[in-house]
């Protein structure tokens, strides 16, 4: 058919001629478009289009996109703490509520049950995702182990998250941010660069191979329970696990490796009573700052992975206790008995070190310890319960804005494991640090704020003292910045299982 307007010649000479008119045409089109194309691609200066996509190694072709059209349910939990049946979140400096701290269980590593999948659905291949000149020398710095995660800034990454809150069907409540009403995204789509390498974008089904046949635990607070529903959430896309949790313990098994993923709950990773001790009465927390969490330990043979989470609950109410003796308290302490010995900071320091050196130690564990370090909030204006707000944040900041406590928390934190490394002697090597904490001090943006909750007056309803509802900027919305975490875990792992110097 001939184009509009024009006539077609006749004959064979005129047809010939005809077509190598639109052939030319056709062309120069696509020598314009690839020009054009090449200039877009040139104004992303600093680094190459590679850096800024993440391609992962190959091995992605079972990965699906998660859009497997299920709901987010949850129950609206913050930091799991009860007091008298009602959730009481925390903050800094001013905690209250006691904790259910008996989350432990039988590890049953019999797989049995199969697995329900969804093959329906795909994600986009990315070995098709173009890749730069420079890509194999970032990538075998990576694969040579001497990549440094923790030192460089986010960019912007439009292929978006690993799920979605509708793809994964376990999001608590309270990080369910896009679920809760928030209207922006962009928070979702923002990937890690370190400075001279690449972290690979998460590699599911690479993560289960890893993982074959072996346990991986989430012990500590709710941030612990933060990172482990990340992981479930990415790992969903490619199987869907099956639930072996129960009130005390929660635990997924995936059927195709035999993969375990636990969580236990332990607030500080040491000994906990409510019990009276010297002058601390009974029913005030006593925190035991030299004996690790029964809770968790006995289970630990049984752990090839250890993530542990610890440092905002010395924030809460509570009393230390060293050598069976009262040394401190953070918001209690007698007048009559004279100055503390410890502060909350040091007894976070001490804890560390205890739980660290208890682990190493331990000759039935013969698996690594990460110690994912102190994850910073970021609350302005006040704490969580004083009208403390992260409203408005929408984009990673370009300097870290020090917070004091944040940074005492996180060098008693650093101080603590270096201790414990060199309490261990050769068994030190089982202790790895994750070192988080100045990476996410640069997201303000990725707290669920005040879309904590699907009220719908969450932003303007203010309660009888005239203060507006609490909000939520220590938790991490899902998807968003924490499952950067996992990425983080994987490159971790991998490094460790497959012999590589780190």
């Amino acid at each position: 058919m001939s184009p509009p307007g024009r006539k077609a010649p006749a004959g064979a000479g005129g047809i010939r001629r005809w077509l190598s008119t639109v052939v030319v045409s056709v062309v120069a089109l696509v020598l314009t478009l690839v020009v054009i194309s090449l200039s877009v691609g040139s104004s992303l200066t600093g680094a190459s289009l590679h850096e800024y996509l993440f391609v992962r190694p190959s091995d992605s072709s079972k990965l699906t996109d998660g859009n497997m059209n299920g709901t987010a349910v949850g129950v609206p939990l913050q930091e799991e703490v009860l007091q008298g049946g009602k959730e009481v979140p925390v903050e800094h400096g001013v905690q209250s509520g006691g904790v259910n701290s008996s989350e432990t269980g039988e590890i049953d590593t019999k797989v049995q049950d199969p697995v329900v999948t969804d093959d329906t659905a795909s994600v986009p291949d990315e070995r098709n995702l173009p890749v730069s000149s420079d890509s194999s020398d970032n990538l075998q710095k990576t694969n040579e182990g001497s990549c440094d995660l923790y030192h460089g800034h986010w960019v912007f990454d439009s292929s978006g998250p690993l799920y979605t809150n509708n793809s994964c069907p376990i999001i608590t409540q309270m990080q369910n941010c896009q679920g809760n009403g928030r209207p922006d995204k962009d928070y979702e789509n923002y990937r890690w660069k370190p400075e001279q390498c690449i972290l690979p974008r998460f590699d599911g089904p690479k993560f289960l191979e890893l993982m074959r046949g072996k346990t991986i635990a989430f012990v500590g607070d709710s941030v612990a329970r933060n990172q482990m529903e990340s992981l479930l959430c990415i790992l969903w896309q490619v199987e869907a696990p099956v639930n072996r949790g129960s009130r005390r313990m929660s635990k997924w098994i995936f059927r195709s490796t035999s993969t375990i993923i636990v969580r236990i709950w332990s607030s500080w990773l040491v000994h906990r009573s409510t019990e009276a001790v010297g002058f601390a009465p009974k029913g005030i927390d006593k925190v035991f700052l030299d004996i690790p969490d029964e809770t968790f330990m006995e289970f630990i043979p049984r752990f090839d992975v250890l993530v542990l989470s610890s440092g905002h609950w010395f924030a809460k109410r509570s009393a230390y206790i060293l050598n069976g003796n009262v040394v401190g308290g953070q918001l209690w302490w007698p007048r009559k008995a004279g100055n503390m010995q410890i502060n909350n900071v040091d007894a976070f320091g001490i804890s560390v070190e205890t739980c660290l050196t208890a682990l190493a130690t331990n000759p039935n564990f013969t698996g690594i310890a990460i110690v994912r370090t102190y994850s910073p909030d970021h609350y302005e204006g006040g704490a969580w319960n004083t009208g403390g707000s992260c409203t408005g944040k929408t984009k990673p900041l370009d300097v870290v804005v020090r917070n004091g406590f944040t940074d005492t928390m996180y060098g008693k934190q650093v101080s603590g494991f270096t201790k414990a490394v060199q309490n261990s002697g050769k068994h030190g090597s089982r202790l790895k640090l994750m070192d988080i904490t100045e990476p996410f001090a640069l997201r303000p943006d990725g707290h669920p704020g005040p879309y904590r909750s699907t009220d719908p007056n969450k932003k303007t309803q203010r309660g009888p003292d005239g203060r507006p509802p609490p909000q939520d900027c220590l938790h991490w919305c899902m998807p968003g910045p924490v499952d950067t975490w996992n990425e983080m875990l994987l490159e971790t792992i991998r490094r460790e299982f497959e012999g590589v110097r780190s």
